[in-house]
């Protein structure tokens, strides 16, 4: 194994080239016109383990419903969950409600504007801290994500594994001696989309329209399908679980989940655990109060979650709503209701249109 490490000082000489090269080559995005602290925010939270494509329409629609601070802080907790339906891992707006929250109270309702306040703010880490400091502010803190770990592993030719914090520490170390004070924002966004767009995570980098190849070693040395090192994250567990589709006439049967862990407070399709025959379906309905007239079974599925994985059987069950006493607590609700007023996780996405919700 080769240890090509460069000295931190080096790092100097890809500044303005990254720079200069992100002010003409950075791509279009909503949330880089008028980048104040509350926008930045809300963007870098939507854009935590999602593509930028699909966080655009997101983006704009809840910054039209909840404008400010103070909209997100008083926001009642249904509302909030649908406009973040589909984005997933619903805590993140949970802990940007609570950090509006924490707004109000301690800063009077104006986005506090050091690093060190932003860092206190409920869900905010280092990376979002650093993001909204040089973004807004203009403060120059490091922003180190996943593309800027990649990008100045190679760069530096570093071994070193970029899922240990330690190493991202590091980073953040070296970046904060060298980012410009004058260009804090052009500079760390420019690392991230060069990362994005260029030294890209999957298949091979575009070393020929990298700004700064003639500084990095994973380029001159051709090690960069070698570097990053990223250890191998644990092995998911599977869980089998039955999806039921209840139809009463023109209603389907929702209900809302436990207000702690895996989706909580959201609402779901009625479901159970392992994967169930379709006789097995039939007595379980009867023993929860609901009469089935008809059972037909539904496409499987598969969602993954960061650390379980489900794989799900679906059934749509039409229920005979004379016999409709259901002691499950589900809600039967028009479908078109749902789609406006009740958030469904992106999980059961593969069973909404069966029950007649359009996306």
């Amino acid at each position: 194994m080769k240890n090509t490490e460069k000295k931190d000082e080096d790092l100097v000489k890809i500044v303005q080239p990254l720079v200069d090269w992100y002010r003409e080559n950075k791509r279009d995005l909503p949330w880089r016109h008028n980048p104040d602290a509350y926008r930045v925010w809300i963007s870098e939270i939507m854009l935590q383990q999602t593509r930028v494509e699909a966080v655009k329409g997101y983006y704009d629609r809840f910054l039209k419903a909840l404008p400010t601070v103070k909209d997100l802080a008083e926001a009642e907790e249904d509302k909030l969950l649908k406009l973040w339906e589909g984005l997933g891992y619903y805590n993140r707006v949970r802990n940007m409600q609570k950090a509006a929250q924490q707004i109000m109270v301690d800063h009077e309702g104006i986005f506090p504007d050091t690093y060190e306040e932003i860092l206190q703010l409920k869900g905010i880490g280092n990376y979002t801290a650093g993001a909204i400091s040089a973004f807004a502010y203009g403060i120059p803190k490091p922003a180190v994500d996943g593309n800027v770990l990649r990008v100045i592993s190679r760069i530096t030719g570093s071994y070193e594994d970029i899922m240990k914090q330690s190493v991202r520490k590091k980073i953040e170390n070296t970046l904060e001696q060298v980012i410009p004070s004058d260009a804090a924002s052009d500079f760390n966004q420019g690392l991230i989309e060069l990362g994005a767009i260029v030294c890209v995570p999957n298949g091979e980098p575009k070393c020929e329209e990298c700004p700064v190849k003639e500084y990095c070693i994973a380029c001159k040395e051709n090690l960069t399908t070698e570097i990053p090192v990223k250890k191998k994250a644990k092995t998911r567990k599977i869980e089998e679980r039955t999806i039921l589709i209840f139809k009463d006439g023109k209603r389907i049967a929702i209900r809302k989940r436990p207000a702690k862990g895996l989706l909580a407070g959201l609402y779901e399709f009625p479901n159970v655990e392992g994967k169930l025959s379709m006789d097995e379906v039939t007595e379980y309905s009867k023993t929860i109060g609901l009469m089935p007239v008809r059972v037909q079974e539904l496409p499987e599925a598969k969602h993954i979650f960061s650390h379980i994985e489900w794989h799900m059987t679906g059934y749509e069950v039409i229920v005979d709503e004379l016999e409709k006493t259901n002691e499950k607590g589900f809600l039967f609700i028009h479908p078109e209701e749902i789609r406006k007023e009740y958030s469904i996780p992106s999980a059961f996405e593969k069973y909404t249109g069966y029950a007649g919700i359009e996306r």
